[in-house]
């Protein structure tokens, strides 16, 4: 019997060689998310040797952020996909610190470079994808931790983290650099200063302003961009404040804050694991809040709107002279929020859930009368017109994983499955998202046709800790199949991954 796929090929296959014109073009590959597995790999080395990953279309190349020893883009070539050769990587070691990311985009190769003292601004060095030779060195704001460019070339943006030193004794301001392309790589880089006023407002919605004697622009670290497909807004995750700001890169200017708040888990649908020694893996609900807190966040439009797609790791700050990581255990609770204050602070119950010290003591005696712990353990999706929640994920994507037996009760008292990455990409021309799962090893993948009802596909094995995810549509990718690359930072592999 030939099948419904090969059928669709030979039909396309006739229209080719008849010349006829009569009907619309047929998609030659017609690809079902639900089948992607494994198709190469390539180990580049141990812990951080791959980190970000950028695919050039134009050369076949891929791009990889490795830090294992020194500052360097590791170069794949993919013309012979699916096998993988490693070309010479490029070295930016001379030219500062860490390099933590990388964005391709007509011929260029953004890598955004932080500087060798952290607290200092960083740089984006722009790189001829064919020639390798470095272009340009761009100055931006302090430890540009996210680059890329927008989506019709003009612009690159950078997250500026403005993380502080060791000590918190020297705390940049968190910023947000955008550079146009075609006016000599001219940069503004934009400071949150004039939200300062704002923030009681915004901290009454969960936006959050808590480093030790930083002022609100000090405190903000920009963590992830996404831009809109017309290239005028870009939205950038502020991680560890919990919200998400809205730019303008026509304008470059700063457009508006939005906080995130937090979510309940005595609700059923956020339930919860929240001890790692119980021996067995349980979601219950919980007397507590956690902050959604996303790493990274993705674009995508469908039925005439446009959305935001985030991944909720849940970072918290943890420094040498300041940690806001506590165990539930070592906090005074206040009596009438929990009455049942000593059973609750047992192991197996709550007592190992880390929660912030920062947030809680509503009226100020000394006790918690809130407990929040960090991240959502899933992932979210906003209307990027009006920042409003249309879906949120809830205990569904832990219970996948949970099916899939990836899931690591060790990680249940802090952060669960932990998302860390997503992307977006069209499949048949309906969007389709990918979610990277830092502690189960796992992507996560859901057709979002319906943004207020992702479906669940599948879920994909990755290599140890993946920290970036890539993909790349088929009419760019090197074998004219849709391609998924994972960068697992964990044991520095290169996954790829296809429909069968």
């Amino acid at each position: 019997m030939i099948s419904h796929k090969l059928l669709i090929r030979l039909a396309f296959l006739a229209v080719l060689t008849n010349g006829c014109t009569d009907h619309a073009p047929i998609d030659p590959v017609v690809e079902d998310p639900s089948s992607f597995s494994e198709v190469a790999a390539i180990d580049l080395g141990g812990t951080a040797s791959s980190e970000i990953s950028a695919y050039d279309p134009a050369t076949r190349r891929l791009f990889t952020v490795n830090n294992e020893s020194n500052a360097l883009v590791e170069v794949l070539d993919l013309s012979a996909f699916p096998t993988v050769t490693k070309l010479q990587p490029i070295d930016v070691s001379a030219m500062g610190g860490v390099a933590n990311s990388v964005a391709v985009s007509g011929g260029k190769l953004a890598i955004a470079l932080e500087a060798l003292n952290k607290q200092a601004n960083g740089s984006v060095i722009v790189v001829n994808t064919a020639t390798l030779t470095i272009m340009k060195q761009v100055p931006v704001g302090a430890l540009p931790d996210m680059v890329t460019f927008s989506p019709d070339g003009k612009y690159i943006v950078t997250a500026d983290e403005g993380e502080p030193n060791a000590d918190y004794t020297v705390d940049p301001k968190g910023s947000v650099s955008v550079i146009n392309v075609g006016d000599n790589y001219s940069v503004k880089t934009l400071y949150f200063d004039g939200f300062a006023s704002s923030y009681p407002q915004l901290a009454q919605e969960g936006f959050r302003v808590f480093g030790p004697n930083a002022s609100f622009a000090q405190d903000i670290e920009p963590e992830y961009v996404a831009i809109s497909d017309d290239s005028k807004k870009a939205y950038v995750t502020l991680q560890e404040n919990n919200g998400i700001a809205e730019v303008d890169l026509v304008s470059g200017t700063i457009l508006k804050l939005y906080p995130l708040g937090s979510k309940d888990i005595s609700q059923a649908m956020n339930s919860f694991d929240p001890s790692d020694r119980d021996s067995k893996v349980e979601h219950r609900t919980l007397p507590i809040r956690s902050l959604y807190l996303p790493d990274a966040m993705s674009y995508f439009t469908v039925g005439g709107g446009s959305y935001l797609i985030t991944a909720n790791e849940g970072d918290a700050r943890e420094y040498d002279s300041f940690d806001e990581q506590a165990r539930v255990s070592s906090l005074k609770l206040d009596a009438a929020a929990f009455p049942d204050a000593t059973t609750i602070k047992l192991p197996a119950n709550l007592g190992r859930l880390r929660v912030t010290n920062t947030m809680g003591d509503i009226d100020k005696d000394g006790d918690y009368d809130v407990l929040y712990a960090f991240g959502g353990r899933g992932f979210s999706i906003y209307n990027a017109t009006t920042g409003q929640m249309v879906f949120e994920s809830g205990n569904s994507l832990e219970k996948e994983v949970i099916n899939a037996g990836l899931y690591d009760d060790d990680r249940s008292d802090d952060k669960g499955v932990e998302p860390e990455g997503v992307t977006v990409g069209l499949i048949n021309k309906k969007p389709v998202a990918f979610v990277a799962l830092e502690r189960s090893d796992a992507i996560a993948v859901y057709d979002l046709s319906n943004p207020a009802a992702p479906r669940f596909m599948q879920m994909l094995k990755t290599g140890d800790a993946p920290e970036g995810v890539l993909f790349v549509p088929s009419d760019k990718s090197p074998n004219g199949k849709s391609m998924l690359v994972t960068s697992n930072e964990g044991d520095g592999t290169v996954k790829f991954y296809q429909s069968n």
